[in-house]
């Protein structure tokens, strides 16, 4: 394992670390969805920090733990964006840093809808080693994740992600849809294609008189289904992977949030098992925080 990966990622997640120091403030829930995307975007001004890991099995290879580290900012309330560092240890094999992510959302209408339209633009510069399963696509299959890393990082993927997310709230319930078109840069490519669907619901609506962490409105359970769709010369279900998982977040009133999920594979292509865990920490104001720092307005 080399030093990068070993001190790059320990780093990111002593950052998690860092807001406990800052003073608590009150903010909207979190969903529990690791694949799909809801509506909502990053309040302006604010920065969530979030670590995510990814437990996979492997039939004709090694298990694995692939991680990564995001940084999200509300650069406007119409614009979000975010900065992921991925990394992965396969067992019996080694500790390699994969690559990163600039991901773009983009919400064209400014008040809620029934139906709420987000722009999702993302580049990707990651290595075939790469196993955080943020999102499948085209036709991604638990086989090509089976070779020792050595031989995935000889393969290098610059891609252009572009996802129409659809969401809408109602009484309780959110319910996404997310539709994914990647075109990776590097040589000849097709166009992939790939989708995800979720929904969820809080355990109670009602919030608490009291301040509480064990409350049940803390808590929000769900569902996510995802899976690819082939690319432009074989679009469809045919040698593609799908996967189920429930997901439960905890909004904690100290605005922490910790995510499970629990992912399992619907068919021959697909990884058989999927654990992931997540653990996230908004802090309110961090733009305010930064211009003051260097002297901007007070």
């Amino acid at each position: 394992m080399t030093s990068f990966p070993r001190f790059g990622f320990l780093g990111c997640f002593l950052l998690l670390l860092v807001p406990i120091c800052l003073p608590l403030t009150t903010r909207a829930q979190e969903n529990p969805y690791i694949v799909a995307y809801d509506h909502y975007l990053e309040e302006p001004g604010n920065l969530e920090i979030e670590y995510f890991s990814t437990f996979g099995t492997q039939r004709g290879g090694n298990d694995f733990h692939a991680f990564w580290a995001e940084f999200e900012y509300g650069a406007t309330a119409w614009w979000t964006t975010e900065f992921y560092l991925d990394g992965q240890t396969t067992f019996s094999d080694s500790t390699v840093f994969t690559g990163f992510r600039w991901e773009n959302r983009f919400r064209p209408l400014k008040q809620e809808h029934f139906i709420n339209p987000v722009i999702y633009i993302e580049y990707e510069n990651t290595s075939g080693a790469d196993k955080i399963l943020k999102e499948v696509e085209g036709h991604d299959v638990e086989s090509d994740y089976a070779d020792s890393n050595a031989l995935l990082r000889k393969e290098l993927n610059h891609e252009l992600e572009f996802k129409l997310l659809l969401s809408g709230t109602h009484k309780g319930w959110n319910f996404v849809e997310n539709t994914i078109a990647t075109k990776n840069l590097t040589g000849g490519n097709p166009w992939e294609f790939g989708y995800a669907l979720g929904a969820s619901r809080p355990l109670a609506l009602k919030a608490s008189a009291k301040r509480c962490s064990f409350c049940r409105q803390n808590f929000i359970a769900g569902a996510e289904l995802y899976g690819g769709l082939g690319d432009r010369h074989s679009f469809g279900l045919h040698k593609t992977s799908h996967y189920v998982a429930p997901v439960v977040a905890w909004n904690l009133p100290s605005d922490w949030t910790l995510r499970l999920s629990a992912g399992f594979g619907l068919n021959d292509q697909s990884h058989q098992f999927l654990l992931r865990w997540g653990v996230s920490r908004e802090i309110t104001g961090f733009g305010s925080i930064v211009s003051r720092l260097f002297g901007g307005h007070r």
